[in-house]
């Protein structure tokens, strides 16, 4: 291949492979698929844009294979980043990303040792590995690096990774696992029970005097002991090999080191005590049982409670239908849900859960959608009503038509975005990681060293001491290695995120990851839009007022130009018109004019239809003009009318406000929270809706690409501001805002400019997603002192710390009891999230 150069087209020449930038050591490399090219410039201009990042060593874009290779250090610059500079430069670019769940991860060693072993692949740009879900995300580059490449690199580290095309296969590994550790647990129980109650009555009691004890005492000790070291305490030696293999320690390391100092100290005194001359026969046989055991018992509850953190996804997932009745050539066909397509008629019998998105043809009912909305009541289903799949029918026959399937439907995206959220990570976790990153061999450090000093120095300074200078030192460096806990620290914040974000896809509030649920937490402005947010977004018409025709004309005219409208406010009239019998023209060259109007031709006439500011230039007439202050003095919105230069009239429309805005708005001003509203209204009517809702900062004839500029100035000074509106109109404001809240999506919880989504057109669920971060927070702060102030106490009590004070010192296998409650705390703690109901929820409930 020397001397020749690789066809553009052929990703797989080898002299293209000498081509490609090889990462210097401590770089990384990066690849994706890009879009929006069409010259040599446009590669420029992503190329230079990747190459201006801080950390971004080389940058290489390809415009024949359309794919950018970075070469960065990850110290400094991440993916994430990469891909947001292609975007800022107007491109976009392509990933595909793959979740699998991993089994045999025991602490947050083992998440870093897997994430490691992904990033070194090649075409692997990121890899987050959830502890808490037992589950690794990764984004890579198909082209480079296949999903069955994946799996290896994840069992070649030495994990498992449990196949999850379907949920029942990867139930049905967990609870293998579940009933693994049950069946150790109990061996581990049936024979340290009785080494612990032997070794206790040969030290304590007369028995120990008796000559059988003395001769072979520690025998049957050896014999009761050894299932516990080398068959209950396997997966120690076996995890602790992993992580040597993977040149990094772990949880397994500590409890492996620290269980066979016992054990072996105590097969060296029953085998050999002449030989190496120990002070006494004191052997360790209770210890190493009982830690092994007390370990097994504490990863049982955790296990068990990590289960119960996950339930609410669980929930989502067993809603789904598995079978759907098809009408298939005029015949009743049961079918698999996975076989459904769009356009099929399917029938839902009353009791049976409806088996994907569709809208009704026939029939009507009352459906449930409680566990998909959080709505108690159930809701009234007619023609033409949208039926959510995985809700269940409650007393009519229904035909539906399937609008969306498999993974499009609401249930399918639900579960995505819960799990989406359950498995990112909050800014607050940062901390923990980067002390789990180092603490097992700090730990092990700790202990050698507790080891040498109370050997070499401490010991000699007291008399009358419990136990030999050798027992004691090792007593010491034992307690120390089975204290630490490095588990809690790494349970602590996504145990929390996963049932905050669970509880809360219960209650119709879809929270789309751990940062936004910590940022939700310290909301101090929120702002929110008007129309279809804190009004029903369904104005109707309250007023005509013509001026050189009768209404009914003028109605029609305004009805006929705004026909081609999506406004709120054209629609009403539109309806009016309808509602009137009146009938309506075609418009021609119909534009809509953003925050002012609508204008048209209709039937051969110029007609304008909208605010002051699209009649700028016309002349004024006073009849109409107080007509409009009138209207706005009310609250309502004047739409002027003009025709052919000269306005005809003025219809005034009204916005209901929803019964939930003013409750929901108190109880976010008791909260401390400042409320503003945003609108394109005039400032009287906004003013009018604003003193309605006790709202007092009012932002008034904001045009809809002025509204994201609001919320960057309400942010100023560094507050934490919150945007609340339809996810749609609203886009730049909420992409804009720290924490953009989408409310009333529906079935659309796909929205991508909210960081929250809430499903129901609910004011109350914003305050509800509020205190739900807040509470969810608090918890992950509980976690987090609970788990740095065990270790911060318990690693000094456990090297001796005490000692000189009060004479004590912590026998092992209560320090390995510390240590399994530990972490079975943290997940308990994190699990109480389940049965927390927001205030506003239970406040709405009595009143109800």
């Amino acid at each position: 291949m020397e001397g020749k150069a690789c066809p553009p087209e052929d990703e797989s020449c080898p002299a293209r492979k000498e081509e490609r930038p090889s990462a210097p050591k401590g770089k990384r490399t990066a690849s994706f698929g890009l879009t929006g090219m069409t010259c040599a410039t446009c590669a420029q201009t992503i190329q230079r844009s990747l190459e201006d990042l801080q950390g971004v060593e080389s940058a290489n874009v390809n415009l024949a294979t359309e794919k950018a290779i970075v070469v960065f250090d990850p110290e400094k610059v991440d993916v994430d980043k990469l891909s947001k500079a292609v975007k800022d430069a107007g491109y976009d670019t392509i990933t595909s990303e793959v979740t699998l769940s991993v089994g045999g991860m025991t602490c947050a060693s083992c998440s870093k040792t897997i994430e490691e072993a992904l990033l070194e692949l090649d075409g692997v740009n990121s890899a987050v590995v959830n502890l808490a879900t037992e589950k690794v995300k990764v984004k890579y580059d198909p082209q480079r690096v296949r999903v069955g490449q994946i799996r290896k690199a994840i069992v070649a580290a030495g994990y498992e990774v449990i196949e999850s095309q379907t949920v029942d296969a990867e139930r049905e590994a967990r609870k293998r696992d579940m009933l693994r550790q049950k069946r150790m647990l109990v061996l581990a129980l049936v024979f340290s029970v009785p080494t612990f109650v032997l070794s206790m009555a040969m030290m304590f009691t007369p028995l120990g005097e008796q000559h059988w004890a003395m001769a072979y005492g520690n025998y049957i000790l050896f014999l009761m002991a050894t299932p516990v070291q080398f068959i209950a305490g396997y997966r120690f030696y076996v995890g602790a090999w992993k992580a040597l293999r993977n040149r990094s320690a772990n949880m397994d390391t500590l409890i492996a080191v620290g269980t066979s100092a016992a054990y072996l100290y105590s097969v060296a005194v029953t085998f050999f005590p002449a030989q190496f001359s120990f002070e006494g026969t004191s052997t360790y046989y209770d210890s190493s049982a009982m830690i092994i055991t007390l370990i097994l018992f504490g990863k049982y509850l955790e296990a068990r409670a990590k289960g119960s953190t996950s339930e609410a996804i669980r929930k989502l997932i067993d809603l789904q239908a598995k079978t759907a009745r098809v009408l298939r050539d005029g015949s009743e066909v049961e079918v698999p849900v996975d076989e459904l397509d769009v356009g099929d008629i399917f029938l839902v019998r009353p009791g049976e859960k409806i088996p994907t998105d569709g809208v009704v043809l026939e029939g009507t009912s009352a459906v449930d959608e409680s566990m998909l909305t959080g709505e108690s009541i159930p809701v009234e289903k007619a023609v033409d009503s949208n039926v959510i799949g995985g809700s269940i029918n409650k007393n009519g026959l229904l035909k539906a038509r399937a609008t969306r399937v498999g993974a499009d439907t609401a249930l399918s995206q639900i579960v995505r975005l819960v799990e989406d959220a359950q498995g990112s990570k909050a800014p607050v976790q940062r901390l923990a990681d980067k002390v789990a990153g180092v603490f097992v061999p700090v730990v092990i450090l700790i202990a050698v060293a507790t080891f040498i000093i109370w050997y070499a120095w401490a010991y000699g300074l007291f008399t009358d001491m419990p136990a030999p200078r050798f027992v004691f030192s090792l007593t010491a460096f034992i307690s120390v290695l089975v204290i630490a806990c490095p588990c809690a620290l790494g349970l602590a914040t996504p145990t929390a995120i996963m049932v905050g974000t669970g509880k809360g896809a219960e209650l119709g509030i879809l929270i789309k990851s751990g940062e936004a649920l910590e940022i939700a937490g310290n909301i101090q402005t929120i702002v929110f839009d008007k129309t279809g947010t804190l009004t029903k977004g369904e104005p109707e018409v309250t007023d005509v007022f013509a001026l050189d025709m009768d209404q009914a004309e003028l109605v029609k005219i305004a009805a006929s130009a705004e026909k081609g409208s999506e406004h709120p406010l054209g629609q009403a009239i539109v309806r009016k018109a309808g509602h009137d019998g009146l009938a309506l023209s075609e418009p021609l060259d119909f534009e809509a004019v953003p925050g002012k109007g609508v204008q048209a031709k209709v039937e051969g006439r110029s007609v304008l239809v909208g605010s002051r500011r699209l009649m700028e230039g016309l002349g004024k007439n006073d009849a109409a003009e107080q007509r409009i202050v009138s209207l706005e003095s009310e609250g309502k919105t004047a739409m002027i009318v003009a025709v052919d230069g000269r306005i005809a009239g003025v219809i005034g429309v009204a916005d209901v406000v929803k019964e939930s805005s003013a409750g929901a708005i108190a109880e976010l001003k008791g909260m401390g929270i400042e409320v503003a509203m945003i609108t394109g209204d005039n400032r009287k009517t906004a003013e009018v809706i604003g003193r309605q809702l006790g709202i007092d900062r009012v932002l008034a004839e904001v045009l809809p690409e002025d509204k994201a500029k609001e919320v960057a100035k309400l942010q100023e000074g560094g507050r934490i501001v919150a945007m609340v509106g339809d996810g749609v109109n609203d886009a730049p404001a909420l992409a804009q805002a720290n924490v953009g809240i989408a409310i009333g999506s529906g079935t659309d919880v796909a929205i991508e400019t909210g960081s929250v989504v809430l499903i129901r057109n609910d004011l109350t669920d914003v305050v509800a997603a509020i205190q739900l971060s807040k509470r969810t927070m608090r918890k992950i702060r509980q976690n987090l002192f609970w788990a740095f102030g065990y270790n911060t106490a318990g690693i000094p009590i456990a090297a001796g710390l005490l000692f000189p004070f009060l004479g004590i010192l912590l026998p092992p296998w209560l320090a390995a009891g510390a240590m399994a409650f530990s972490s079975v705390s943290v997940v308990t703690n994190a699990a109480l999230l389940k049965r927390y109901t927001p205030e506003i929820k239970r406040k709405t409930k009595k009143e109800a």
